[in-house]
């Protein structure tokens, strides 16, 4: 199999770790080893005697139960334990799916989700998040006009990456209906699971539909991209058979000292959780100032859920040119929607981050002096 490359990750190869103010970032807010361990009475004492050798494949149990207490239905047999979120995607896509199936696909989504169908030999069908007055939405009722006799998967992602939007618990249910209706599998990316921004707690999909998988991972909503833990949830043998004989050729097992510390960090998940929701919404309090005062240069996209958002820009250079132009001139980086497919004057700005308004400065003074031509 031909991987088309990954271009989120070949611009953030050239820019994440040189630009020296990041406006794209899709995680939230980290900590230190030390920070973390200090949350659980004894943690750091345990860490340092941790063994380092080879753990289950399918993850450390006491992860598994600790993961599993996260949903109403799933028990911890149900869960298998990936290194991030991409090796779940990726051997989820090659178990499930074989050359010739049609797959529809929430658009714009984390690419990996679609491209890996596509290299596989799917056909892949693209169900569009669009946008009016009121923000991003999607029509339910166009999923059926999708579908069709060898429709085998629908592939979703709530909250989205890079819209921000989110369905409603009804919406959910009125997919799985159709789901069940037409005999299809979902495949639901909940990595940002927890930043509700109304404070309406969404059921994972796992839960409300047995042909159902949700992935999760530690790296967005809790911030802790540096132990690549990630996880999925199912209640298909068939697929956590499938998953495990995969993973034999992947990763194998996890590493021992990032399970560990995922435990500590599942134990106080929700503290965690609210910790990065409320960076969030004084982000966005800065983002409305910002925003209302640039509104001739930009279309504001509030997010509904999560820590990034996908604004319009009026700016009539190309997406991708103005992207590098910020960053070579003034060491901002925006991600601009070319990596997502998206052929629009979009870009996906990240509020997951403590320096959020220090960073929107200096977006603001290039704007000043490159595109409004005032000088400071």
């Amino acid at each position: 199999m031909k991987l088309h490359d990954f271009k989120l990750e070949v611009f953030f190869g050239k820019y994440e770790f040189t630009a020296p103010y990041l406006l794209s970032q899709s995680d939230c807010e980290t900590m230190s080893v030390s920070a973390l361990l200090s949350l659980e009475p004894g943690a750091e004492t345990e860490f340092l005697h941790e063994r380092l050798g080879y753990t289950e494949v399918t993850g450390n149990p006491e992860l598994r139960q600790a993961i599993s207490r996260l949903y109403t239905g799933q028990r911890p047999e149900n869960i298998i334990v990936h290194t991030g979120a991409q090796e779940a995607i990726f051997n989820f896509m090659n178990t499930f799916l074989d050359k010739g199936d049609h797959v529809i696909s929430q658009f714009p989504i984390y690419q990996s989700i679609y491209s890996v169908a596509e290299d596989i030999g799917c056909e892949v069908s693209r169900w569009e998040i669009k946008q009016d007055e009121q923000g991003w939405h999607m029509a339910i009722d166009e999923l059926e006009s999708l579908i069709t006799p060898q429709t085998k998967l629908l592939c979703i992602n709530n909250p989205n990456n890079p819209t921000g939007f989110i369905f409603s618990e009804g919406e959910m249910r009125k997919i799985a209906e159709t789901a069940d209706r037409h005999g299809l599998f979902v495949f639901c990316d909940e990595v940002y699971k927890g930043l509700e921004l109304d404070n309406v707690k969404r059921p994972w999909f796992a839960d409300i539909y047995d042909r159902s998988l949700s992935l999760g991972v530690m790296s967005k909503a809790y911030g802790l991209p540096g132990l690549r833990i990630g996880w999925t949830a199912t209640k298909d043998r068939k697929i956590l058979d499938g998953l495990t004989k995969m993973k034999h050729f992947t990763s194998i097992c996890n590493s021992s000292t990032s399970e560990f510390l995922s435990i500590v960090a599942l134990k106080h998940g929700e503290a965690i959780l609210e910790k990065n929701k409320k960076i969030i919404e004084r982000n966005l309090k800065t983002s409305d100032r910002f925003f209302e005062k640039y509104k001739t240069l930009f279309r504001y996209n509030r997010q509904m859920a999560g820590p990034v958002a996908f604004h319009e820009t009026k700016i009539r250079t190309p997406m991708a040119e103005l992207s590098e132009d910020l960053v070579r001139k003034s060491g901002v980086l925006l991600l601009p929607s070319t990596v997502y497919d998206y052929p629009h004057q979009y870009f996906r700005m990240g509020y997951g981050r403590s320096n959020f308004a220090e960073n929107l400065k200096i977006l603001e003074r290039y704007l000043e002096t490159t595109h409004l031509n005032l000088k400071r």
